[in-house]
């Protein structure tokens, strides 16, 4: 530690005092006046000039579209006034003998660092998730996954920050981290199934394969999602009735994003007999496209003869419903259903049923 005498201002004042008084903890007394002025001296210098350039910093943030500023605005705002002390303190002290407490009077500075770091990276990891998750809040599921992050990163930051003071107190941290190590295996396998939940909620809320408010399908279930949490998600059956589905078992599935869809493909079979006329079979698809193409927010797409069924002259008709309403889709299928029948029974088209003629053959 630097304790020249030469920092000590030979000052007729501060020479009577040492002749005047005995030391006090080996050190004269001025040379403690001294440091005490020193101490103070930078602790309120370092906070005036902190809290001018932080005042200068949030009032240029405020103006500012950028984002960064506003995270370092609030990191630098956390900064606590015991790390000025401390630090002031700390200076003074260099102009005193302090012998065998050196060490200790370091590590406690060093204590300070660490702490007042810490403070810093968890503002940071808080004021960045604010800023995100700002840009975003018309999405509720986010707000889960927010609280995750800054949970862990918490709890990261904070285990790292002991583990420093005890590595700066002799504190042997290889076999801690050894210890805990497989502590943590044995926690991790314990709780195998709800990280991998918490991963998967992680994965849904970052990869988006539905939101909430989205109408899904996952194989023989159909409904609205309701809530997206750290194990599970939940869905509003088309029943009635709430569905609770695990996180990874949904990503396990294939999920079928119904609100995502832009249009409705609708395929209609239909039949009719066998007597009809080729020329009126010949003019069927030609009726079909008329009468989609006359409804709104339908395109047609095709109509065949498809094939020769057991009883009936089998069409196939494909048309595209232009908005993913399911009621526009039935009300248009309604529609077209109608005016088909209409328009066979004005040109005499019967429609076939189910139907089997049996030939008797006469016995000789």
């Amino acid at each position: 530690m630097f304790t020249s005498n030469s920092l000590i201002p030979n000052i007729p004042f501060l020479t009577d005092l040492d002749t005047t008084y005995e030391n006090i903890f080996g050190n004269p007394p001025s040379h403690w006046i001294v440091a005490i002025f020193v101490a103070v001296f930078t602790m309120s210098l370092l906070q005036f000039v902190f809290r001018t350039m932080l005042g200068r910093m949030q009032r240029i943030a405020a103006k500012t579209d950028n984002k960064f500023d506003d995270v370092l605005a609030d990191v630098l705002a956390t900064t606590r006034r015991w790390f000025w002390i401390v630090f002031g303190l700390y200076l003074g002290s260099l102009l005193l003998e302090v012998g065998a407490h050196t060490q200790w009077i370091q590590r406690v500075l060093m204590i300070a660092i660490l702490l007042q770091a810490g403070i810093w990276l968890v503002a940071l990891l808080n004021s960045g998730l604010k800023q995100w998750h700002g840009s975003r809040d018309n999405d509720q599921s986010l707000q889960s996954v927010m609280i995750a992050f800054r949970y862990i990163g918490q709890v990261v930051i904070w285990s790292v920050v002991v583990l420093l003071i005890l590595d700066n107190f002799g504190v042997k941290v290889a076999s801690l981290l050894a210890g805990l190590g497989v502590g943590g295996i044995a926690v991790a396998l314990a709780v195998q199934r709800v990280l991998g939940d918490l991963l998967a909620s992680i994965s849904i809320i970052l990869d988006k394969p539905f939101e909430i408010g989205d109408t899904i399908d996952i194989g023989s279930m159909v409904g609205t999602v309701e809530h997206i949490g750290l194990k599970t998600t939940r869905v509003r059956a088309s029943s009635g009735e709430q569905l609770i589905v695990s996180n990874s078992d949904l990503l396990n599935s294939r999920i079928r994003n119904l609100k995502r869809m832009k249009e409705r493909r609708n395929v209609m079979t239909f039949g009719i007999p066998y007597e009809t006329d080729p020329k009126l079979v010949e003019q069927v698809p030609v009726w079909i496209q008329t009468v989609i193409e006359a409804q709104p927010q339908l395109r047609f797409d095709r109509a065949h003869l498809q094939k020769f069924g057991d009883s009936a002259l089998i069409f196939e008709v494909v048309y595209w419903v232009t908005t993913p309403d399911m009621s526009v889709h039935m009300d248009s299928q309604q529609a077209v259903n109608l005016e088909l029948l209409r328009k066979f029974r004005t040109e005499g088209v019967e429609l076939a049923y189910p139907t089997q003629m049996h030939h008797v053959r006469a016995g000789g």
